[in-house]
């Protein structure tokens, strides 16, 4: 990692106040995104170098307001449905993936402050809505019950958007003894503690395929330990909000759903839209790259996939979200598809993403827009939540083999 990727100088409390422009139009925030692609494909080149987003694009993304989407109305955010703020990180994806990564984390990181207690939003957001969090919500730390909130220890990877970030949101299981503690259900209890920017480093070891810019760090504490008031943290199946509309009743499954899927709506789109400019203008001693009939049928099919694969998307987020906005909660099987088409979805960008890399010879095989589509896909498809083990669980609650009394969290369904 370059020498310039060190973590930034943190303040010991909420970020100062600015201007931040919200808006509950989504016209309005498509156009920022539009407005923002210049800038966003001008920095992505440095980007990559430093190992995360420039200090530029972030600031622009968060004077337009584009981080806090899903923040709820009482924090200063402008709390959009879902399917709408989803169209708004299609659009800075396809300007950049990396870019596109962040933005997506940054909102589910807003949806996730309807479950913080009111003390600790208040807190976090003293000063408005232009507080930046970001982390690891998998619990690889571990908490234990003290007076007053927790000791946490431990270490988390891929810190996406940490760089700039003021609060680690960050998974914990909590300890009962040398055991995990039990919920209800005998599951091992696991919290999402907010840790100021402080009390924890970065270790700069973000050297990967794709998404290089993402800033996706491990991160650990400075100490061996942490207190973490309770007013920081709520428990990861949290469904319950404390704040904003029935959206927020998703929780983290619904939350992540929405952000991996529309960065991945994004992403394909790009790559589609690079190979056709390769096919209308590079030519070898076959001639015209496009004039090829292979090349004309695998676009066309490339095409068919990556859309029929963003309708089944729309479909059923569109599906989801008129539920919440009848007061409803999502089913057991509208989680599924949601989850389904999600990875569907990085399938088809896997499928499509090779196939443009192969078709379009030496481009992809050097540096360009292409060629970053390809690793940034491939690294999209490595995350956890697009695992087997969780398609499979989808398929168990498709064919019915689900109990009346199953709910979803994270890793799968819960009987």
């Amino acid at each position: 990692m370059e020498a310039d990727a060190r973590p930034v100088q943190s303040s010991n409390g909420p970020s100062s106040k600015s201007s931040v422009r919200v808006s509950s139009n989504r016209d309005d925030y498509m156009r920022a995104a539009l407005e923002l692609r210049p800038l966003i494909e001008a920095e992505a080149d440095e980007a990559e170098k430093l190992g995360h987003l420039t200090d530029k694009t972030v600031a622009a993304l968060r004077h337009a307001g584009i981080y806090n989407m899903l923040l709820p109305l009482e924090l200063g955010g402008a709390e959009l449905p879902f399917v709408d703020a989803m169209r708004v990180v299609e659009q800075i994806a396809r300007a950049d993936g990396s870019t596109g990564w962040c933005t997506m984390v940054g909102n589910v990181m807003g949806c996730s402050q309807a479950h913080v207690p009111e003390k600790g939003v208040r807190y976090m957001y003293a000063n408005g809505p232009d507080t930046m969090v970001a982390g690891q919500g998998i619990p690889r730390g571990q908490a234990r019950i003290v007076d007053g909130g927790y000791m946490v220890r431990g270490h988390w990877s891929y810190g996406s958007g940490i760089y700039h970030a003021q609060f680690a949101h960050t998974g914990c299981v909590v300890m009962d003894g040398d055991r995990p503690a039990t919920d209800a259900n005998g599951a091992p209890e696991i919290i999402i503690a907010h840790i100021e920017r402080k009390d924890f480093e970065l270790c700069g070891n973000w050297n990967v395929l794709g998404l290089r810019a993402t800033g996706s760090f491990d991160y650990e504490l400075k100490a061996d330990e942490v207190f973490i008031p309770d007013y920081m943290c709520y428990p990861a199946g949290a469904e319950d909000p404390k704040r904003g509309g029935n959206q927020y009743v998703l929780g983290l499954v619904g939350f992540t759903a929405w952000g991996h899927t529309s960065w991945g709506l994004g992403v394909g789109r790009r790559v589609l839209d690079e190979l056709a400019i390769i096919g209308r203008t590079k030519s070898g001693p076959f001639g015209g790259v496009g004039e090829s009939a292979t090349f004309k049928q695998s676009f066309a099919q490339s095409e068919s996939k990556y859309r029929s694969a963003r309708a089944f998307c729309y479909e059923v987020w569109t599906d989801v979200s008129d539920s919440l906005i009848r007061g409803e909660r999502a089913t057991l099987e509208q989680i599924a598809l949601i989850r389904m088409a999600m990875r569907h979805l990085h399938d088809v960008l896997s499928e499509i993403s090779t196939s443009a890399y192969r078709s379009s010879g030496g481009v992809a095989l050097r540096p360009s827009v292409l060629q970053r589509c390809y690793r940034d896909v491939h690294a999209g498809t490595q995350h956890l939540l697009l695992s087997d083990q969780i398609y499979q669980e989808c398929g168990r609650v498709m064919l019915g083999m689900a109990s009346a009394k199953a709910h979803w969290n994270l890793l799968g369904v819960v009987d």
